[in-house]
C-alpha cells in the first residue's frame, strides 16, 4: 500500500480534490491574522469550500473548530466557508495579492497549487511535522505529500471516481450492471427503451464531464500511455485517443447523457441523481454522503462499481481514477506560523477521521481502534476498489497546467457537443502545455 500511495500522490502533489462540493454559505469573516482585543489571544482565519448541506466536512468543521477553541483560549480559529467556484475566484484573488487568509483550503491540487508554492504563497511545513505525526498517517502518506523533499500541506481525505449506478433503475429497464464497453451501450439501449435517462452529465461546469472522457481515455490507452501524453502532449494524437474521444462522442449519439448536459450544473447533477432521474453517474466517492442521506430518494438503491473495461483497450480495472487528497495550507504571510501550523495538523487529522466515519472520503490517516460499523454500502465498496488498484492518476485538470487544464475541458464540451471531431479533439490536445509535474 505505501509504494502504491507514493505513486499515485507523486503524480499530484497529494493535493486536493477537483472539483467540489457546494451549496450556500456559511458565516465569520477572513483576511489576515491579528491580536485578539483584551484577551491578548491570537486569532487565525480559516478559509474552506465546504457549505454544502450534504457535505459531511460542512457538519463537521464548525464542530472541530469549536472544540479547538474551548481546548485553547490563546488561539482562537475564524473560519469562513465560500460555495466552490466562488471560492476558487476569492482565494486566487487573495493570494495574488498577498491578502490570503492564515489557512485554507487548497482547491484543485497540482496545477491550481503549483505556481503558489513557487512563489512562496505558502508556508513550508516540513520542519514542524514530528514523527509522531507522520506516525499517524496512513501508510505511506508522509512521502506521497513531499514535493520535492519539502512538504506544505497535510492529507485529510483520498477520492476516487467510479460508475454509480441505481440498481432500481436497472432493474426496471431489465438492464445488466455492466462490466465492459459493449455491456454499457446494451445497458443504455435497455434504459432509454424503459424511458429511463440512462447516465447524468452537469457539463454546465465542464469538469464532470472531463471525469468521463479521462476515464474512458485511461480505458481505452492503459495507465503508462496516459503518463508520457502529459509529459509529451504530441502523444494525445494517437489512436488510442482518437478512439477513446469516440467512443466519448458515441455513447453523446446514442444518448446515454440527459439531454440538458451541458446547460446542467454540477450540483444540479447529484440533485437528478439522488432523486431518481438518472441511472448512472461517474463522480467521485464524496457523492456517497449525499447519496445516503435521508433526504435521498436513491437511498439503499445505489452501487458503485469500477468503470467497465474495453475490449479492445489497454486499461485494466484496478488503474483508479484518483487518489489524491485534499489539503488545507498555511499562508506564508501568517503572523503565527507555530500556531497555524498546529491547528492545521490538529484539523487535517480530526477531519480525516472524524470525516471518513461520517463518509466524506476514504482515510488518510491510521484508523486502527475506529468503529467503522456505521459506514454505509457505499463507503465500504469505494474503500475495497481502492485496496484493488494497481496504480492512480488523479483528475487530468490537477496534472496539466492551468491554461491547458481549461482548454482540456472546453475540448470536451465541444466533444459531446458534436462540434469536434474526435480527430479534431486529438489534434487540439496534442497542442497542450506538457504538466508542470513530476510523474
Amino acid at each position: 500500500m505505501k509504494a502504491l500511495l507514493k505513486r499515485s500522490m507523486s503524480l499530484v502533489l497529494a493535493l486536493g480534490l477537483a472539483g467540489s462540493l457546494a451549496a450556500c454559505s456559511s458565516n465569520s469573516s477572513g483576511g489576515k491574522s491579528s491580536e485578539g482585543s483584551g484577551s491578548g489571544s491570537i486569532k487565525l482565519t480559516l478559509w474552506d469550500q465546504s457549505v454544502g448541506n450534504t457535505d459531511p466536512s460542512a457538519k463537521l468543521l464548525p464542530q472541530i473548530i469549536e472544540k479547538w477553541n474551548k481546548e485553547h483560549p490563546d488561539v482562537q480559529i475564524e473560519r469562513t466557508g465560500t460555495t466552490g467556484e466562488q471560492y476558487k475566484t476569492k482565494i486566487k484573488t487573495s493570494l495574488a495579492a498577498n491578502e490570503a487568509p492564515d489557512l485554507f483550503y487548497g482547491m484543485g491540487g497540482g496545477s491550481f497549487m503549483q505556481p503558489y508554492i513557487e512563489s512562496e504563497n505558502v508556508l513550508e511545513i516540513s520542519s514542524y511535522l514530528t514523527d509522531e505525526i507522520k506516525s499517524k498517517m496512513a501508510p505511506g502518506m508522509a512521502e506521497a505529500i513531499e514535493t520535492d523533499g519539502k512538504i506544505y500541506t497535510l492529507p485529510v481525505y483520498t477520492h476516487i471516481a467510479n460508475l454509480y449506478v441505481n440498481t432500481e433503475l436497472f432493474d426496471k429497464a431489465g438492464a445488466k450492471i455492466p462490466t465492459t464497453y459493449t455491456e454499457l451501450l446494451d445497458a443504455v439501449e435497455k434504459l432509454k427503451a424503459a424511458g429511463i435517462t440512462p447516465a447524468l452529465i452537469g457539463e454546465k461546469d465542464r469538469w464532470p464531464g472531463m471525469y468521463w472522457y479521462d476515464m474512458i481515455a485511461m480505458r481505452q490507452a492503459g495507465h503508462d500511455a496516459v503518463i508520457e501524453a502529459f509529459k509529451d502532449p504530441a502523444k494525445w494524437d494517437s489512436p488510442d485517443f482518437v478512439a477513446a474521444a469516440a467512443k466519448m462522442q458515441e455513447l453523446a449519439k446514442v444518448g446515454a447523457f440527459n439531454s440538458s448536459m451541458l446547460s446542467m450544473s454540477y450540483d444540479e447533477m447529484l440533485g437528478a441523481f439522488n432523486a431518481g432521474s438518472g441511472a448512472m453517474m461517474f463522480q467521485a466517492n464524496w457523492v456517497n454522503a449525499g447519496i445516503e442521506d435521508p433526504s435521498s430518494a436513491t437511498k439503499g438503491k445505489v452501487q458503485v462499481i469500477p468503470f467497465p473495461v474495453f475490449e479492445d483497450g489497454k486499461g485494466k480495472a484496478t488503474e483508479i481514477f484518483g487518489g489524491a487528497v485534499d489539503g488545507f495550507y498555511v499562508s506564508s504571510t501568517t503572523k503565527h506560523p507555530k500556531e497555524a501550523v498546529d491547528f492545521l495538523m490538529y484539523l487535517s487529522e480530526q477531519l480525516g477521521t472524524q470525516g471518513y466515519l461520517a463518509g466524506a472520503g476514504l482515510p488518510s490517516w491510521n484508523i486502527d481502534g475506529l468503529d467503522t460499523s456505521s459506514l454505509s454500502t457505499l463507503d465500504q465498496s469505494a474503500a475495497d476498489i481502492m485496496k484493488t488498484a494497481t496504480s492512480f492518476i488523479t483528475w487530468w485538470d490537477n496534472i496539466l497546467p492551468a491554461e491547458s487544464a481549461e482548454t482540456h475541458k472546453n475540448l470536451i464540451a465541444s466533444l459531446l457537443a458534436g462540434d469536434i471531431t474526435p480527430e479534431e479533439f486529438c489534434k487540439q490536445m496534442a497542442q497542450l502545455k506538457p504538466t508542470e509535474l513530476t510523474l
